[in-house]
């Protein structure tokens, strides 16, 4: 008999089922920043989905935003859908193929790991394409194979989305970036400034600023332009594994940008990356970009300019914009969830 709904699948109005388990990372262990290795792994199983059936199905992994989590992922709020809700919809509408979605969580200490291995923060890329991943197959009915996996995400899990695929070939078949961070040369220093002066404040003391960060009920924008700011250089460009220990991109003295540390930085930058990464995105069966046309951080150039790089790579690319900024664009999940489906194997 297919299994039957939990009550907090009942609550986002879901017609199937929404599980929630809790998992010890080895590549979470001992972060320097303390951050928990046992993180939440939230699984939509679509209706029919039989614990005792016989029947496999594929995965879409779904990476938040910055500042995000895997609760944040399927918070509910009134006139607005979360992904495992666009799921469902489009599942039942019969828009998307029945598959198994799964959020993650990439939180850290300093609002995101960008999803990458940092001796700062923890192998981030390898929990979520080792730990998580054996975890899902382990768990449910799924195809456990490469070809019955993708991966989405928006903002930083955009680009994360991108970003695991290049360094974990043969983990994933195909990805959907909505406003993923690339373009780096665009995306990151118009923050630069506003976190120089902040952490002068704090004597440039990174632990001293979060520390304070930490106790506030109320933030100003250039504290979270910084915390931000910090979170990417812990991802990017870490001193050290001892904890706020981070090469930050300018210089200390004056605020002008340090290039030798921006280009660790830009290392990263999928814009970058993708021409050294040309058989690894070439294994792809699907290679999805969008963004607004007015996303306040550029990220409208970066997906164009990956776009251009991956065309010019000889890869197909489905490359779309729309009228909007970066925030609440959520829905565009109903556009991406069905095309990764497409090409997802079935059993």
């Amino acid at each position: 008999m297919p299994t039957s709904v939990s009550p907090y699948a009942r609550l986002l109005g879901l017609r199937g089922d929404l599980r929630i388990a809790f998992i010890d990372s080895p590549a979470l262990a001992g972060n320097p920043l303390g951050d928990p290795s046992t993180r939440p792994v939230v699984a939509y199983l679509p209706p029919g989905y039989d614990d005792e059936g016989s029947k496999r199905y594929p995965v879409i992994y779904v990476l938040h935003g910055y500042t995000g989590d895997a609760a944040a992922s399927i918070g509910a709020r009134p006139w607005e859908t979360n992904v495992v809700q666009w799921a469902d919809r489009l599942t039942v509408a019969g828009a998307m193929k029945p598959t198994i979605v799964v959020a993650v969580d990439g939180f850290s200490r300093l609002g995101g790991s960008q999803y990458v291995d940092s001796i700062h923060n923890g192998a981030y890329a390898t929990y979520v394409t080792r730990d998580v991943v054996a975890h899902v197959d382990a768990t449910y009915r799924t195809i456990a194979s490469e070809g019955g996996r993708a991966v989405t995400g928006k903002s930083s899990g955009g680009f994360g989305a991108m970003h695991l695929p290049m360094r974990h070939p043969g983990v994933y078949c195909a990805f959907a970036s909505h406003s993923g961070d690339s373009y780096f040369r665009y995306a990151h220093p118009i923050a630069f400034p506003a976190a120089s002066r902040t952490l002068e404040a704090h004597g440039r003391d990174v632990r001293a600023f979060v520390e304070a960060f930490e106790k506030k009920s109320k933030r100003a924008q250039a504290e979270y332009q910084t915390i931000e700011t910090l979170g990417y250089a812990a991802a990017y460009s870490p001193g050290s594994a001892t904890a706020f220990d981070l090469d930050l991109p300018w210089d200390p003295a004056t605020g002008a940008i340090d290039e030798a540390v921006f280009a660790r930085w830009r290392a990263y930058d999928p814009v970058e990356e993708a021409p050294r990464r040309a058989a690894e995105l070439e294994r792809l069966r699907l290679r999805y970009l969008d963004c607004g046309r007015r996303d306040e951080y550029g990220l409208d150039v970066g997906a164009r300019e990956m776009a251009r790089v991956l065309r010019g790579l000889g890869l197909d690319v489905r490359h779309e914009e729309f009228d909007d900024d970066h925030r609440n664009v959520g829905y565009r999940y109903a556009v991406s969830l069905p095309a990764l489906s497409e090409v997802l194997e079935n059993a």
